[in-house]
């Protein structure tokens, strides 16, 4: 046990010596985006994230190259701003506009896909049904006719008994007396 605890002592002393003592770097704090106004729409959209809510968001406006603090209490920047086709957001190549009409249209294709899918589904689910109803009937109907013909070959036996016998009657209703 104690040669346990000193391997574990060793380890520990092992891992503390040869790791450095890492001091956390603090990034720089991100330039206000009116002092990258009169760059470029490049530099302005440098440091933007896609995290509205937690960063510091810079907007590129074309026309007056601006580079605006983008209004975060608003979701869409309001044309007082910048009007939306001259807005730029993330990429300088994608204009507001086109991107709010690229995301509301495969928004679209995804809420018509997960429909079709639900329907899809249902039908299926009804079809399968059908037919496993159908199979059940099939499976009574074939269940019957056996019991049928069991049934048949049973009473043929218990008459060829009874003819054996001499015990067959003429009269089914007839009482079973002696002659």
């Amino acid at each position: 046990m104690a040669g346990l605890y000193r391997a574990s002592l060793f380890v520990l002393a092992f891992v503390l010596t040869t790791t450095k003592a890492q001091t956390p770097t603090s990034s720089p704090a991100p330039t206000p985006c009116a002092l990258r106004s009169n760059t470029s729409c490049a530099e302005c959209l440098r440091n933007v994230t896609f995290l509205l809510l937690f960063s510091l968001q810079c907007l590129w406006c074309a026309p007056s190259k601006q580079c605006i603090d983008y209004p975060v209490r608003n979701i869409l920047p309001p044309s007082s701003v910048c009007p939306l086709n001259d807005a730029r957001w993330g990429l300088c190549w994608v204009n507001f506009q086109i991107l709010i009409i690229t995301m509301s249209v495969l928004g679209g294709v995804f809420v018509i896909a997960i429909l079709v899918c639900c329907c899809c589904c249902c039908k299926c689910e009804r079809i399968g049904s059908k037919r496993e109803d159908a199979k059940v009937e099939r499976q009574t109907r074939a269940r019957k006719s056996r019991q049928n013909v069991k049934r048949t070959e049973m009473q043929l036996r218990h008459d060829e008994i009874r003819q054996k016998y001499g015990i067959a009657k003429d009269n089914p209703y007839a009482r079973m007396n002696n002659p």
